[in-house]
């Protein structure tokens, strides 16, 4: 699993001049960089220098996929910036090949007028012992021991996931940052799950899987070393595309953000077996 410190060392963008900086690679293993890196960097370049205000929204875009060892270049324009609210537009790209584009919203805190918040699912306390992860890495336990990966099984489109990153800085951006990264990799999973003979394990193999646009809302602040429950749904999935939303809680039951995404799902070509 990723290490921590080497996430946390990803969201450090080197500045290159006013509005514009280069983003580290954040090693992964896939074959391409994972979109959430690209988030989590878009929330900290919009929020540089705006100490004042915390992110409230998130909207990405996924035009292109990112290449492994290529630079990621990262442009920021704001567009608004006032004592309430601010907000800019972040674009990531390699050379000339544009790969994602960022509205961001920033918000000042305020004192409630009205508050409400749904409740956490009933599903229990987090893991003492995580499925997945080391003390010093990223950590996941799938809530019931659900297999995504595996074709073979079926369940209705929901997805438990309890997360929590040891060790991450005790700030509000970087916490938002690290759950930008979460947030990008379980709802395609989630809308294969009522699928006979489709699974994640397949994707990029014989599946043509991709986000293509992605929406994270912070309601409260939170720590990011503290398990996180992502609780996931996909209501529709069709069309070459899938749609999932998720809801994320402490381990009190405190809503603290949401998010959704559109994702495209579809079976590879077959290879043409006069072709080399």
């Amino acid at each position: 699993m990723l290490k921590v410190d080497h996430l946390v060392a990803g969201l450090t963008l080197e500045p290159l001049g006013p509005g514009r900086y280069r983003a580290p690679e954040v090693e992964t293993g896939h074959e391409v960089i994972f979109g959430g890196q690209l988030l989590a960097q878009s929330l900290v370049a919009a929020a540089a220098g705006r100490e004042d205000k915390r992110a409230k929204t998130i909207h990405t875009v996924f035009a292109r996929g990112a290449a492994p060892g290529v630079p990621l270049d990262v442009t920021v324009e704001a567009m608004h910036g006032g004592r309430a609210f601010a907000s800019a537009t972040v674009t990531i790209g390699q050379g000339e090949r544009l790969c994602t584009r960022s509205l961001v919203l920033l918000t000042a805190d305020e004192p409630d007028f009205i508050h409400h918040a749904d409740p956490a699912p009933a599903i229990g306390a987090p893991p003492e012992t995580p499925a997945s992860g080391g003390p010093d890495e990223w950590q996941v336990q799938i809530v019931g021991d659900v297999d995504i990966s595996d074709p073979d099984l079926v369940g209705p489109p929901e997805l438990d996931v309890w997360t929590r990153f040891p060790g991450a800085p005790d700030d509000v951006l970087t916490a938002q940052a690290v759950l930008a990264f979460a947030s990008d990799g379980f709802l395609i999973g989630t809308a294969m799950r009522p699928h006979a003979g489709v699974g994640q394990s397949q994707a990029h193999r014989t599946l043509a899987t991709g986000v293509v646009s992605h929406t994270l809302t912070f309601h409260e602040p939170f720590p990011a070393d503290d398990w996180l429950l992502l609780a996931h749904r996909s209501p529709h999935a069709g069309h070459g595309r899938s749609y999932g939303r998720a809801d994320v809680f402490t381990p009190a039951g405190a809503l603290v953000a949401s998010y959704v995404q559109d994702a495209m799902l579809r079976p590879m070509p077959a290879k043409d077996p006069n072709r080399g």
